[in-house]
């Protein structure tokens, strides 16, 4: 009997009188079942090949790659390997006394009402303090207050208020250079002449560029974000764009050589000092954690605290309060008059002074932790306000503006 699939041609017998040669599929199904199993031959390869990219560069794998464009970015801490930070042994709520706020804010040469602020600008949580008084809480559906919530370069700030407590215990100097606490970064060339100060500042000059396009991930800042191994990526850049201490240049790669620095003279992990130094004394409510860039390695010090929106304010608390929590000197004075005050050199148009931002306009003495995509820890002393903004918003976009709209609400009795 023929297949059903076999159809007879011209010389299905044998001239010579042998017998039927074996039926023929058509060319046609044969091009097909080609393609059939081409086509997922293909991908399997593709796939091998991009698995075997990533490895090579030593960044995450092709489907957590794939979700960096898709997740919002303050779940992104999710994506990464991460230590945790414990709660506070002894929790310390903020007191809680609601008390409104004004009708409207200033929006780009308009009046808007604070719920479109906060829908304009992709908002997930929204506390107000007053003089260490929790007056107005807000989330967006679907965020708890216990949501861990990305940090994105407030942890910068975090950083600086470590960094100060080593400075104040003897650890560290802010004229120590770089390569002699990291001798294995030496260069032989102006490198070398890198100091803390000016890692602080951000006038390193070092050549990393502010990068955060996920389209364009292998260059700069999003690189660093990638790396699994940031002890071999700032090796690997030790190239400078000016000489040490003539300019201010925002640069992630100067937190991230902070954090090494700290680690070292610390003799610890960051996420260690933070649970021990700043968790456990502010009384954060809430467990955190911070991203690693491998498991077992070493914490993006740049970024990726992961955190509630409560206890971030606690940080903006503990900056207004002069760096004392429920009575104990956490940050020494010293320092919080070093953040408080503008270094020499500017950063992108703003005073800068250990990773604290200090932004155009207002009375000159409110300041500011700043993450990408709409973070913010906001510390106004003329008033006694802390507000704390965490957004899924665009990568620096809006800062003035949203700084010009949390003034009004600080000013606002």
């Amino acid at each position: 009997m023929t297949e059903p699939d076999a159809v007879p041609s011209e010389n299905s017998h044998r001239s010579d009188g042998g017998s039927a040669e074996k039926p023929q599929k058509p060319r046609g199904r044969r091009i097909l079942s080609g393609i059939a199993i081409g086509v997922p031959v293909t991908v399997v390869v593709l796939v091998a090949g991009l698995f075997a990219a990533t490895a090579v560069l030593d960044i995450p794998s092709p489907p957590t790659l794939a979700r960096l464009l898709t997740d919002a970015p303050s779940g992104q801490g999710l994506l990464y390997p991460a230590r945790p930070v414990a709660a506070s042994p002894d929790p310390r709520p903020f007191p809680v006394v609601a008390a409104p706020l004004p009708d409207t804010v200033p929006w780009k040469g308009t009046q808007i009402s604070v719920t479109d602020f906060l829908e304009t600008t992709n908002t997930n949580a929204f506390l107000v303090l007053r003089d260490g008084v929790l007056t107005h809480e807000w989330y967006r559906d679907g965020i708890e207050p216990t949501t861990q919530m990305a940090s994105w370069s407030m942890a910068k700030s975090v950083v600086s208020l470590m960094i100060g407590r080593a400075i104040e215990a003897g650890k560290l100097s802010e004229d120590d250079r770089l390569v002699d606490i990291l001798p294995e970064l030496a260069t032989g060339g102006e490198y070398d002449a890198v100091t803390v100060r000016n890692l602080l500042d951000m006038t390193s000059g070092i050549d990393v560029s502010e990068n955060y396009n996920p389209y364009f991930p292998l260059t700069g800042t999003a690189r660093m974000y990638l790396s699994q191994d940031l002890g071999e990526f700032v090796r690997d850049h030790r190239g400078l764009r000016f000489p040490p201490g003539i300019e201010g240049e925002y640069r992630s790669v100067d937190t991230q050589l902070l954090g090494q620095v700290l680690a070292e003279v610390e003799g610890t992990s960051l996420t260690e000092l933070l649970q021990r130094d700043i968790w456990a004394p502010v009384g954060a409510q809430d467990a955190a954690t911070w991203n690693l860039d491998r498991d077992g390695g070493q914490e993006k010090a740049f970024c990726c605290i992961n955190a509630t929106a409560r206890d971030f304010a606690k940080i903006g608390q503990l900056v207004l309060d002069g760096g004392v929590a429920h009575g104990t000197q956490v940050v020494p004075p010293a320092w919080i008059a070093r953040i408080t005050s503008p270094s020499p050199h500017q950063v992108s148009s703003w005073g800068y002074s250990a990773q604290w931002w200090h932004p155009a306009g207002g009375d000159g003495r409110d300041l500011s932790a700043i993450g990408v995509y709409g973070q913010f820890i906001y510390v106004d002393p003329g008033t006694g306000t802390v507000i704390v903004k965490l957004s899924d918003h665009g990568a620096e976009q809006d800062e003035q503006e949203t700084f010009d709209a949390m003034r009004a609400i600080a000013d606002f009795r």
